[in-house]
């Protein structure tokens, strides 16, 4: 391991304002300020709108880049830094401008359709991108990489201060490519040549003990409330099932919808979420009428550190109305509603638009939801195959 590894340790705060004043570099030398209004306006949704902003400062540093700049510049690679930094510039994490090729792998990473990779699952813990599991029978786990590693290196370049959006990028590619990829155990480097294959990766799926029922979800994808009801309606009565598991530790959000159609299986037509938005006004979501199949079953959900956004919805919801017993750690703490805006060139906007809340009106937005029972799962348990968390929900 190089002597210098610990000081290079950079926290998210540190790491969001290094990428956010690059990216805003390369707003203020990336555009041709003179067809800004007609051109860079309504790639952002803006239409032929006008601002009374002065863009004369930045007109200079344009022309000064142009005149001074010894080489060629790449007048579209410019436009889309800029916009990139213009987005950037706004300060949060969540909202984000993904070009042509970085919105269709965004759109079949959250459909599932992971393609080729190596088989990571991954998040933010401890100031570091870290492996939380690596999925069974896929490149990564035959490796011997493990929970826990932290990612350092892909193909020998630096990763360890990029999002999970980046890394995960960097990891796919096409089937029977090889990629290096080198994790930090300890206090030592690991490098592991691997080579991609097709990643099945179903958002929902559910194992049995018995009378209980282990629900686990990865993902909120468009069709996993769809996926969840049709287990709970052609088997759980066949199989005499009397308790639930929901597994979410590890599940990073998806579409809010998705988490309506999954509560609904639990509540029945009240209230689930709270939003405000920029108006200031409330919008309240409701669970479906009619389809609460699993209302008077005993339910347990399961979370961790990495339980966010939309399964923080659910199990806030749950918890709120005494549905479910929240075992495990505390969860990320996500409380806020991203929106996807199609842009023109088949870009795409991320942007935060609203905060959440729970039905009681609890924010968890840097809080996160604190279990019932408190039960860590450390990443030597998650190596070797233990698992306390469920272990107690079993036995209640």
């Amino acid at each position: 391991m190089s002597k210098n590894w610990e000081a290079r340790k950079v926290n998210l705060g540190g790491a969001i304002i290094g990428a956010a004043v690059t990216l805003v570099l390369g707003f203020f030398v990336g555009l041709n300020w003179q067809n800004f209004s007609n051109q860079f306006l309504p790639y952002l949704g803006i239409g032929q709108r006008r601002t009374n902003n002065n863009w004369s400062a930045l007109d200079e540093v344009y022309d000064t880049l142009i005149s001074q700049y010894d080489g060629e510049l790449d007048k579209n690679a410019l436009i889309e830094g800029a916009k990139k930094g213009l987005v950037a510039a706004a300060g949060d994490i969540y909202t984000a401008y993904m070009d042509a090729d970085e919105s269709k792998e965004y759109q079949a990473l959250l459909h599932g359709e992971a393609g080729s990779g190596v088989g990571i699952e991954m998040a933010l813990r401890d100031g570091y991108v870290r492996v939380i599991r690596t999925l069974p029978d896929n490149p990564a786990e035959k490796a011997g990489v493990l929970a826990g590693d932290i990612i350092y290196k892909i193909d020998g370049e630096e990763v360890y201060d990029k999002g999970t959006e980046v890394i995960s990028n960097k990891l796919r590619g096409e089937d029977g490519t090889e990629v290096e990829l080198t994790v930090v155990r300890g206090n030592e480097e690991k490098t592991f040549k691997l080579t991609r294959e097709p990643i099945n990766n179903v958002s929902a799926y559910v194992t049995y003990h018995d009378k209980t029922a282990i629900l686990t979800v990865t993902r909120f994808d468009t069709d996993t409330g769809e996926i969840v009801r049709k287990i709970v309606r052609d088997e759980f009565s066949k199989k005499g099932i009397n308790k639930v598991i929901l597994d979410l530790r590890g599940n990073g959000g998806g579409y809010v919808s998705a988490a309506q159609e999954l509560l609904s299986l639990w509540i029945d037509g009240q209230p689930i979420l709270i939003q405000r938005g920029k108006s200031g006004k409330d919008e309240t979501i409701y669970a479906n009428r009619g389809g609460a199949l699993l209302a008077n079953i005993p339910t347990i959900v399961l979370t961790n550190g990495t339980t966010a956004s939309s399964s923080e919805i659910v199990a806030g919801a749950l918890k709120d109305y005494g549905k479910a017993t929240i075992v495990g750690e505390t969860t990320f703490g996500k409380g806020v509603v991203q929106t996807l805006l199609n842009l023109s060139g088949d870009t795409l906007l991320k942007v935060t638009t609203a905060r959440w809340y729970t039905p009681n009106g609890t924010s968890i937005n840097g809080e996160g939801i604190k279990p019932d029972i408190e039960i860590e799962r450390t990443y030597e348990d998650i190596n070797k195959d233990r698992d306390p968390q469920l272990d107690k929900a079993l036995s209640m």
